[in-house]
């Protein structure tokens, strides 16, 4: 069997890396955390953006984020028993079997094609978000 140069294979065992990425980050106690996503079928997946546009478009222009290599970006997400790494999502799906568990339920009012955050990550967007809105009101 010969092996394909990248020009010839559509899908290469080996993709080059994809470069410094702009990666979204929560507020977290020491400082940021880098966000960690859920994929359509439910796995966890580190995200990562080739442009602030792209970051902006997807998560909105309030999205804060940091720039990381791939590599960089891995070796953060590793230690979590996240083995994926997703550059420019274009969209989101609803988790499987998200209609029928949702039968009845209010629809989530994001703007279609925002990514879903779920899990700790949520948790913690939504306690950042109140402890903001206290120190605020303060």
């Amino acid at each position: 069997m010969s092996e394909h140069l990248y020009g010839d294979d559509p899908e290469p065992s080996d993709r080059p890396p994809a470069g410094p990425l702009y990666v979204p980050v929560r507020p977290g106690p020491s400082g940021c955390a880098a966000r960690m996503f859920r994929t359509p079928l439910g796995g966890r997946t580190a995200v990562g953006f080739t442009t602030r546009q792209a970051l902006a478009a997807t998560l909105g222009p309030g999205q804060e984020w940091i720039r990381l290599a791939e590599p960089a970006l891995r070796a953060l997400a590793e230690p979590l028993g996240v083995t994926t790494l997703t550059v420019d999502p274009q969209f989101a799906a609803p988790g499987v079997g998200a209609s029928a568990r949702g039968a009845g339920r209010v629809r989530d009012p994001r703007p279609a094609g925002m990514a879903r955050v779920t899990g700790a990550a949520a948790l913690v967007d939504v306690v950042c978000g109140a402890e903001r809105l206290r120190r605020a009101s303060s």
